[in-house]
């Protein structure tokens, strides 16, 4: 394995001890698996390194308080640093939810969405849209910026390689990033015309890294192990490593990154009976969360990311993916084979990837990149889009 250079990374005021960030992915990364990866890391290192960042929750529903909303914004009571991350498009939006944010203590660290390809977004000028649009994307991240000045609150920004091969957006959207006071940036090697299909283009991270040099640039896509992280850092140049698909079902693999980018004795793989435990506490921390009936109903998707691989009958799947209580998970966990060892075959890509697909765009959007008008309606969007 290659191995990067034992590593920490200061993102403004933040000292993290891994240069490793959990990716917000929508219904995944709430406070109970945020909670989840955090007690795996401790247990298996001693502490929690990285920046477990939650849900992307929207600037203006937070601002209405939307009962979702902040629902979605709930972390830990011992949770440091509390990382949220908002969907903007409207620099006054976005003022006054950060602005919310460092007045009601609401997290330590802003993260700010300008990578999501979904057309509902995108077709409202939202998410991985927003770059093209330089004036625009900077007056937002001014915005926010500028209201965090006098805490201790860094504002990082998030985006893709561009909107399609045509149109590349990275280099600029770091450097106006970095101009306008963002504390850190986040590089998708993809474009929203890939969605997450294909392979990353890391030579894209490499060429962010040569152009921003003021502040640190994480690098994102294909991320899937360990290894995966090393390579990327000693292959780019980056400063850390922002992980998203490679952890579904795969909690543990923030312990991992910790020890690989930290030069310590990698953990041992966990064997099914350890999987399990990690399923039921997982279920758990959702029925904590959402209640029972709801947290199970969370728990089925995970179920099957969890057991790739490993040797477990086609009828205590389904059971498994059909699951309505704790006592009834409790009971189906206990059938699965517990010394069945962690197989290779639960390694490499996971999640969605689907095909590239032409961005869906409001009309004339490509028109004018300086233009700064905001997108009509793309910040009526519920929260975790």
């Amino acid at each position: 394995m290659p191995v990067a250079p034992a590593s920490r990374l200061r993102i403004g005021p933040l000292e993290l001890g891994s240069p490793v960030v959990l990716a917000p992915m929508a219904g995944i990364t709430n406070v109970a698996f945020r909670t989840l990866c955090r007690e795996i890391e401790t247990a298996k290192m001693g502490s929690t390194a990285g920046l477990y960042v939650c849900e992307m929750v929207t600037a203006r529903a937070l601002v209405e308080r939307n009962e979702a909303t902040m629902h979605m914004t709930t972390f830990g009571p011992t949770e440091t640093p509390r990382s949220l991350q908002l969907y903007t498009v409207d620099p006054k939006y976005t003022y006054e939810a950060a602005r919310m944010i460092a007045q009601e203590d609401l997290a330590d660290h802003i993260d700010m969405n300008f990578g999501c390809p979904v057309p509902k977004v995108t077709r409202k000028g939202g998410g991985a849209a927003i770059p093209y649009k330089r004036n625009l994307f900077g007056q937002i991240v001014a915005a926010a910026v500028r209201a965090t000045e006098g805490t201790q609150i860094p504002v990082t920004v998030k985006f893709r390689v561009g909107i399609d091969a045509e149109h590349h957006t990275h280099l600029d959207a770091g450097r106006i990033a970095a101009a306008e006071g963002a504390a850190a940036v986040a590089l998708h090697a993809r474009t929203a015309a890939q969605r997450y299909s294909g392979t990353a283009d890391w030579d894209e991270i490499t060429r962010l890294k040569e152009h921003v040099t003021e502040v640190p640039v994480l690098g994102n896509g294909d991320i899937f192990s360990a290894e995966d992280a090393a390579r990327m850092m000693a292959q780019t140049g980056c400063d850390g490593v922002v992980v998203g698909r490679g952890c579904l079902g795969r909690p543990w693999l923030f312990a991992e990154l910790s020890a690989a980018l930290n030069d310590r004795p990698m953990p041992t793989a966990p064997d099914l009976g350890e999987v399990a435990k990690i399923m039921y506490r997982h279920a758990q921390l959702l029925a904590d969360h959402f209640g029972e009936f709801k947290g199970l109903r969370e728990i089925r998707k995970h179920i099957a990311w969890y057991l790739r691989g490993f040797p477990v009958g086609s009828e205590l799947r389904s059971a498994l993916a059909l699951v309505t209580s704790l006592s009834e998970l409790e009971t189906l966990l206990a059938q699965l084979d517990w010394e069945a060892p962690f197989p290779a075959a639960a390694e490499g890509p996971r999640g969605r990837q689907g095909s590239p697909a032409k961005v869906v765009l409001p009309h004339g959007w490509l028109a004018d990149p300086f233009d700064c008008t905001v997108p009509e309606g793309a910040d009526a969007m519920h929260s975790g889009g």
